[in-house]
């Protein structure tokens, strides 16, 4: 290992190949001379210098020397591309061996079908012999019409006779040799550097391959070879001082440049050991796998043209070669990972971000690409029925008999070294066009552009091409003018200058995978919703109406969109109008669809199933039987199975694990998700099915028991939240009538709240209310402990905490609602200004940290308890004041129907008072008559604890026997004497007792 940023030392020539000797008969003798005195003369003596560049001479020496042909090529360069089009014409190889991963051959066919850009993709979801965090697992590898991949593949497809043989590793291979890092997963493996931007969303995370791979190494180097070239990136660089020379130049002088290129490249990197041996074994996987090949086809390699990146072909690993003397090497087996493997959707920008290169590269790249075409009059090579493209304007030309014969390498090195770069002449009328048609883009866009800027920019672009020595401006230094000219301090729109230069120069040319191509799946997706009308493989987003009930076919496509909804991201899918949850249905829908945009979502939910239906079914599987499944996440692939799949078995089996789920839990941490589901789950089955599902009995059975047995402890529980204990009590008092016709016992349920010892206030208060609800606390002591709270200073700063608790209890009690309504009143009428207001900020925080859903409950207990006109409020007394003496609020008699403050008591027990208490403390003849005929005798009384003094009046009333309406004794409602008439219908009850009716006679209507 050498410390990064150090250059390796130079590889030493491998044994068993054929490397002439610096100074050597050869081809490029002189050329070897030269460098050697340049290094002398540089170095002051020949080195480590002449060492390398008399080595990157050997490398071209022994890369052409090869009997198998090899062709050196650069990832989407037209240059690149234009040469193989003109080699394949002029050679006809029977062969050709291409560095793609070997697996991914069966799917070049399919091209056909597409519409360019596309990437070959495969894909594993379930690995075997690979981390677990890894999954899934993806490889892609994007094809261009602009590259030379892509004539290779359509000339072997094409071509009768020729053969096209993928010989790189396989993407098993891909993912064997990457770091194994299982936190981080593969994504830092060299072949593509994670891609932040948008614009990669096309390919996802997906590891990319490509061929050609061709970039310094050496971070010192390139930002070198910038700085003296005077652009900011790598690929304008690239651009100018590789792909432009090398668009014209003829086979040998472009093999020679682009080994010497890549030599270049391998000698000069850091010392980085796990790429160099990734990249060590790539080359010897490939050379074994083109030797066996020839030797089981028995092929000539003078027939054959291994097409690879230039950085591979100055490779010197022992295997180099089809000589007989190149060492073996043994392939490791694929791992037992199944995969699979189809065509995805890709764009340039989406490359671009992958793969590194300058936003609008691969644009200008494919713009260069047409002109390079139309000017040279070569015919590229195109797959019969490719969607997309654009036909050839050149007419094929003849090879010449240079190109036509294999001769003996000559150095053509020197004088494309020696020889000065061709300045292309100024294209005035190309550059004019430019700049009238990105002003016109421009005033699209919200520029206040005119016909000076279009002056401005042509005047600039050839300025700045002047100060980068370069005698026709090229698309970045129109880019660059346009920018500096167009767009001053603020974007008017959604793009800035330079994207719509991209968009002028090429635009982002997105590919799209043809029907035949897609996985079953896919097509099925298609063909179902084919009743909607729509074409749905455009990249435009698509409103889709449906109207169930006037045209029943499309009920099928509303299942379907509804489960891809699911499945699918939001955008892909996404519902205007119409819902569906449980027990509701819509008569109308309206959807936007954007299927053409997210095809590559939905080919890869094609790699899960060969239905929508399958591959739903085993995603909630997967969820519900996941390694972090709970209780409520079963619960929720319950709720959809029923929503979006037919079938009772799916719902059983979910169901049954939920109960599983939650007798094994040790946490309450989703009791909440847990309550609200299993009521919504439960009333639905009430209102459509004459009995619960058993997993719905035996879940509300576990719960209460589970529950139970927790409770004590999540009292006390420091990690526990408030609001987790409130949806345990609610799921114990909700479901508390049920669980005991199921059988449990409430005995359970009271020992745990009476062994429950909270501290916290907010605990406190919701045991509180648990154990009122219980019967174990009178609302009276309740009121009592509020007022004792309120009343000592040392408390009132925590009082916030206690309401807070109060409020989580209106989920399990939901009646304690007045009487939290009345707590908080009192709060506020009694604290002096100086405790309310700091106090008033912690209150209002917490109740909407811990109790946000439940103060709507509170505010309309307020509403109903407050008077809702403003003048009633002056004479308004709050329910919970003491009742003055004398019958009234202001001492005078209580007339018939007057609001009466102060409490009711009937036997121990108090009743609010309102206008019912008022009624029948101001009428007793009613319940009198009532009492009379249930056999409860006895009078109504004035209860001294509250007026102080005896008889009659509207002050309270109590039974005779002061026991209540609960009671067993004279003044409760017990059974009915053996005189009662209980059977008398409605007439013969008002005939035999009218007073009732008498008293609300006169209480409706007064006499005059």
């Amino acid at each position: 290992m050498h410390p990064p940023g150090v250059v390796a030392p130079v590889p030493t020539p491998p044994a068993g190949v054929a490397v002439p000797p610096a100074g050597g008969p050869g081809a490029f003798d002189a050329l070897r001379g030269q460098l050697t005195d340049a290094a002398a003369a540089f170095a002051g003596s020949p080195g480590a210098l002449a060492e390398i560049l008399t080595g990157m001479i050997d490398d071209v020496d022994r890369a052409l020397g090869e009997r198998l042909e090899i062709f050196p090529v650069c990832h989407h360069s037209p240059a690149s591309a234009l040469a193989m089009a003109r080699r394949l014409r002029a050679k006809r190889p029977k062969v050709i061996y291409l560095e793609l991963c070997e697996d991914l051959q069966p799917l070049l066919g399919e091209l056909r079908n597409c519409s360019l850009p596309v990437a070959v993709q495969a894909f594993a979801s379930k690995l075997d012999g690979f981390p677990a965090e890894w999954a899934p697992l993806s490889v892609v590898a994007p094809i261009t019409e602009a590259s030379a991949e892509y004539q290779a593949i359509a000339y072997a497809l094409e071509t009768p006779g020729v053969e096209l043989v993928l010989v790189d590793r396989s993407v098993d291979h891909v993912f064997q040799w990457a770091p194994r890092d299982p936190a981080e997963g593969p994504a830092g493996t060299p072949d593509a550097p994670a891609a932040a931007e948008e614009e990669a969303a096309l390919h996802g995370d997906a590891v990319g391959v490509e061929i050609g791979d061709l970039r310094p190494r050496f971070a010192e180097l390139e930002a070198y070879l910038l700085h003296h070239g005077k652009v900011r990136h790598w690929s304008e660089w690239w651009d100018q001082y590789v792909e432009q020379p090398l668009v014209a130049a003829d086979h040998e002088t472009y093999r020679q440049v682009m080994v010497l290129i890549g030599s270049l490249f391998r000698r000069l990197r850091p010392a980085d050991a796990d790429r160099l041996d990734r990249d060590v074994e790539r080359e010897r996987y490939m050379w074994t796998r083109m030797r066996q090949h020839l030797a089981d086809s028995g092929v000539d390699p003078t027939d054959c043209l291994y097409v690879c990146g230039a950085f591979h072909a100055a490779s010197p690993v022992e295997q180099f070669g089809t000589g007989p003397d190149a060492a073996p090497y043994e392939i490791s087996p694929r791992t037992a990972t199944r995969w699979l493997y189809g065509l995805i959707p890709s764009s340039h920008s989406a490359i671009e971000a992958q793969f590194g290169l300058a936003p609008g590269s691969v644009s200008i790249a494919a713009a260069t690409w047409t002109k390079a075409v139309s000017r040279s009059g070569v015919t590229p090579f195109r797959l019969a029925g490719q969607a997309g493209g654009r036909a050839a304007k050149g007419r094929a030309r003849r090879a010449t008999p240079a190109e036509a014969a294999d001769e003996p390498v000559t150095d053509r090195l020197s004088g494309f070294l020696a020889r000065p770069p061709v300045l292309d002449e100024l294209d005035e009328a190309e550059l004019r066009g430019w700049c009238v048609d990105i002003v016109r883009l421009a005033r699209r866009n919200g520029y206040l552009a005119s016909t000076a800027d279009a002056i401005a920019v042509f005047e600039t672009s050839i300025l700045l091409a002047g100060l980068r020595n370069r005698a026709r401006p090229t698309p970045y230094d129109f880019a660059d003018a346009a920018v500096t000219c167009i767009e001053k301090d603020v974007v008017p729109g959604r793009r800035d200058v330079r994207r719509l230069c991209e968009i002028l120069l090429g635009g982002d040319r997105i590919g799209q995978v043809g029907y035949d191509a897609l996985p079953p799946l896919a097509r099925d997706v298609l063909d179902r919703l084919a009743p909607l009308g729509l074409d749905l493989d455009k990249r435009t987003i698509q409103r889709a109406l449906l109207d169930l009930t006037a045209d029943p076919a499309v009920a099928g496509c509303s299942d379907l969109l509804w489960r891809l909804r699911h499945l699918l991201p939001r955008d892909a899918v996404r519902p205007i109008m119409g819902e569906r949850r449980l027990g509701e249905r819509s008569t109308q829908e309206s959807w936007d669809l954007a299927l053409g945009r997210n095809q590559r979502a939905l080919i890869e939910l094609g790699y899960e199933g060969v239905t929508v239906e399958q591959v739903l079914e085993q995603r909630l599987r997967r969820r519900a039987w996941g390694p972090r499944a709970t209780a409520a996440v079963a619960l929720e692939a319950v709720e959809d199975a029923l929503l979006l799949l037919d079938g009772r078995r799916l719902v059983d089996e979910l169901g049954t694990r939920a109960v599983e789920l939650l007798a094994a839990e040790r946490t309450v941490d989703e009791a909440p998700e847990v309550l609200r589901r299993i009521r919504r789950l439960l009333a639905h089955y009430r209102a459509t099915e004459p009995t619960l599902p058993p997993w719905c009995a035996a879940f509300v059975t576990t719960g209460y028991a589970q529950y139970c047995t927790l409770l004590p402890t999540a009292f006390v529980d420091a990690e526990t939240g408030v609001r987790q204990v409130g949806a345990m009590l609610g799921f114990l008092f909700g479901m508390e009538s049920l669980a005991l016709s199921l059988g449990c016992d409430r005995t359970q349920l009271e020992l745990a709240v009476r062994q429950s010892r909270p501290e916290a206030p907010a605990r406190v208060a919701l045991h509180w209310a648990a154990q009122h609800h219980l019967g174990l606390l009178p609302l009276a002591q309740l009121r009592a402990r509020s007022a004792e709270l309120l009343a000592n200073p040392l408390v009132v700063p925590s009082f916030p905490q206690y309401l807070s608790g109060f409020v989580q209890a209106l989920e399990p009690v939901p009646g304690l609602a007045p009487f939290v309504v009345e707590v908080m009143s009192t709060a506020f009428a009694r604290l002096p200004d100086p405790v309310l207001l700091p106090w008033l900020p912690t209150l209002i925080t917490t109740l909407r940290a811990q109790a946000g859903e439940l103060v709507p409950t509170l505010v309309r207990e307020a509403g109903r308890t407050f008077p809702a006109a403003l003048p009633v409020l002056d004479a308004w007394v709050p329910p919970w004041a003491p009742r003055p003496a004398g019958g009234s609020a202001a001492g005078g008699s209580l007339a018939p129907g007057a609001l009466v403050p102060g409490p009711v008591t009937a036997g121990s027990a108090a009743v609010a008072p309102g206008p019912l208490v008022d009624l029948l403390a101001g009428h007793p003849a009613t319940c009198d008559a009532v009492a009379e005929l249930l056999g409860c005798a006895g009078g109504w009384t004035l209860d001294p604890a509250v007026t102080g003094s005896g008889g009659p009046g509207p002050g309270g009333t109590t039974g005779a026997g002061g026991t209540g309406p609960g009671g067993s004794g004279p003044g409760g409602l017990g059974p009915p004497g053996p005189g009662s008439a209980v059977a008398v219908g409605a007439g013969g009850l008002l005939t035999a007792y009218p007073a009732t009716a008498d008293a609300l006679a006169a209480l409706l209507a007064p006499p005059a």
